[in-house]
């Protein structure tokens, strides 16, 4: 088996900075002054940053359990941060009742068109690494899930530009077994995932109990012949070591959950020794010590 492993930078955004890039750029383009969005992470830096250079205001909520190092990269780039009780649906609920009020646009994740068309740099930079023969298997860890949702979609541009075939890769979808609704409604059959009552996991990436695109992550996996798996917050955290160990990259807990996730998939036969693999890690480990316990 190959394993074919995509890992981000030392600050570890650049998965969540694919889909802000496009998301700020046409909010600039159409006149727009101030952002907001919810988020636990990646996402609130990638919008901070990016709303600092085009000179526009940023108002990020953020659980108050969310990674320190989160925080403060929000405050360091000029950023409005509200910490909020609750979960990223939380912060989200407040997003959606003031930002009329406010004058905010609301960058939440599937809520603006932009962000999914930024995520599809992936797929796309994908098939370049690969010489434009895709893998037979994609490992993608899911909160919201635009990453997943993005590639499928420019592997359906790529095939209309005769970049490549008719091939496309198995999607799977991981989650935490704390914070699983995409798995839960995979395994019922379900369309339209619930939201997961009670959600917690060290993952903050996967902490998202309710999807806005939960129909088309499942759809694409559906589609694909994928499937979907939980893990533990024990098991991811044991692999982000080993990753780290083995290939010198210190990732995050999200993509430390991977590992564990390819490895129940070869027990069950669901994916063969003699299959190419992808397995996605979107983030830095460095942003995440209390989970480390550092």
């Amino acid at each position: 088996m190959s394993v074919c492993g995509i890992h981000t930078p030392m600050f570890g955004e650049y998965f969540s900075r694919s889909g802000m890039t496009a998301a700020i750029s046409m909010a600039k383009e159409l006149g727009v002054r101030k952002l907001a969005v919810p988020s636990a992470g990646n996402a609130a830096g990638a919008l901070a940053a990016y709303a600092a250079r085009a000179g526009m205001e940023a108002h990020i909520f953020m659980p108050k359990d969310t990674p320190r190092a989160n925080v403060v990269e929000c405050e360091q780039t000029g950023a409005h941060v509200t910490p909020m009780d609750g979960l990223i649906t939380d912060c989200g609920a407040e997003v959606a009742r003031r930002k009329d009020a406010e004058g905010w646009f609301d960058v939440s994740t599937l809520k603006e068109p932009y962000r999914v068309e930024g995520k599809k740099t992936l797929g796309y930079e994908l098939g370049e690494q690969l010489d434009w023969q895709l893998p037979d298997v994609i490992i993608y860890p899911t909160g919201g899930g635009t990453g997943l949702i993005g590639m499928w979609k420019a592997f359906d541009e790529m095939q209309q530009l005769g970049w490549i075939g008719s091939h496309r890769p198995r999607m799977v979808t991981v989650q935490a077994t704390g914070c699983a609704p995409i798995v839960r409604a995979f395994e019922r059959g379900e369309r339209f995932a619930a939201e997961f009552e009670n959600a917690h996991t060290t993952a903050s990436g996967l902490r998202v109990p309710k999807a806005v695109g939960d129909f088309l992550i499942l759809d694409a996996i559906r589609a694909s012949s994928g499937t979907a798996v939980a893990v533990s917050d024990e098991e991811l955290l044991a692999a982000t070591r080993e990753i780290g160990a083995a290939e010198g990259v210190f990732c995050a807990p999200e993509g430390g959950a991977c590992l564990p996730a390819l490895r129940m998939l070869m027990a069950a036969g669901k994916v063969g020794r003699d299959e190419r693999v992808v397995l996605f890690n979107t983030g830095a480990g460095v942003k995440y010590m209390e989970s480390f316990g550092g």
